[in-house]
């Protein structure tokens, strides 16, 4: 009884896996198991064949103690009639067909998507033709209404792929470029050769009067203090010793321009200051000229040029002997060299001695 019993549960069909452990022993080459594996898996699917053509074998009702009944499946197979036995074997061809499924996960292809897909594509005048790509393809879906997986288009994902420029195309666009920059170029000229004034004043601990400079936005400083040594050659009503002569003698190395409390090096042109918007201590602009190309005009009044109105204070000539005397005294003692990368506007202001500067505003 025990040996009935243990028959009974015990699988009669062995796997793949479990075959060939038994028909492989020791270490064995890879084509010598990929021929194996054939042979196990041939052998699964001729039986497997048979076992389809043959039908499910009806239990023996001795070993599972189940009484004869004239309504089972094993009384009425034969009593069924031809259309019940038609029905019972095509049953069974289906079930062979369903275990016949031994390939590999990678070639397995779903039988309700393919049966979707040729009902999709059937003509009703001819084969079927391939199914048209959609909108839907294109994102990937969760699920149809009716439980079943949304279909992935293949690439879905890859982009607009950019077409491959040609020797033409790379010409027109280095010319393109060429172009640009020769406009560029035009236009940095036109802005440069726009002209400003600038009033200034003479600073020698007081602020003498200087007179106002017509410059180039691409002019640099040392230009200016030239222009600015060059006005007191002249004597102002016939004076004898007017204050400015004497800054006439000095030389562009010993003159300093000095922006509101910013000194202004040499070597700067006011185009960089313009086309930067470089920002005092004030928090204002040190020289707040716009950066549009004005219209050349063969000299224009002075006095409708930009800037002609500022504040002649804002603008100070020093010598750099003087200030090399006075440089601990105020306001001298506030004044800093311009640094492009240091922020004048919000930095705390101090002293040479490390004290910080308080100003009323």
């Amino acid at each position: 009884m025990s040996d009935q019993v243990a028959s009974r549960f015990t699988p009669q069909n062995k796997t793949t896996h479990e075959r060939l452990s038994t028909t492989t022993v020791g270490l064995v080459a890879l084509s010598d198991f990929r021929k194996r594996r054939a042979e196990v898996l041939e052998q699964q699917e001729r039986e497997a064949r048979e076992a389809a053509f043959a039908g499910p074998s009806a239990p023996d009702r001795s070993q599972t103690n189940t009484p004869d009944h004239p309504g089972s499946d094993s009384a009425g197979a034969s009593s069924g009639g031809p259309a019940k036995r038609k029905k019972q074997k095509k049953k069974q061809q289906h079930l062979g067909k369903k275990l016949l499924s031994f390939g590999d996960d990678d070639d397995e292809v779903d039988e309700e998507q393919t049966a979707g897909y040729e009902a999709n594509n059937k003509n009703a005048n001819g084969p079927l033709k391939p199914r048209e790509s959609t909108q839907d393809d294109a994102t990937p879906a969760h699920g149809d209404g009716d439980g079943k997986p949304g279909r992935f288009r293949a690439n879905a994902a890859v982009g607009v792929v950019p077409r491959p420029l040609t020797k033409a195309a790379l010409r027109k666009e280095a010319d393109e470029r060429e172009a640009l920059r020769r406009d560029y170029l035009a236009l940095q000229e036109a802005i440069k050769a726009t002209e400003i004034a600038i009033p200034f004043v003479f600073y020698d601990g007081a602020h003498i009067p200087g007179g106002t400079v017509r410059l180039k936005k691409g002019d640099f400083v040392w230009v200016f203090l030239d222009r600015c040594r060059k006005v007191g050659v002249g004597r102002k009503n016939g004076e004898q010793g007017h204050p400015r002569r004497g800054w006439a003698r000095a030389g562009v190395d010993d003159l300093m321009l000095v922006r509101d409390t910013v000194i202004i090096p040499h070597h700067y042109d006011f185009y960089y200051f313009v086309m930067n918007k470089n920002v005092g201590p004030a928090g204002r602009p040190l020289f707040d000229f716009s950066t549009q190309a004005a219209a050349a005009s063969s000299m224009p009044d002075i006095n409708t040029l930009e800037g002609a109105a500022d504040d002649p204070k804002v603008t100070k000539v020093v010598d750099r002997r003087w200030y090399a005397r006075n440089k601990h005294i105020y306001p001298a003692s506030t004044w800093q060299e311009f640094d492009p990368e240091r922020d004048f506007a919000n930095e705390i202001r101090k002293d040479t001695g490390g004290n910080t500067f308080f100003f009323s505003k």
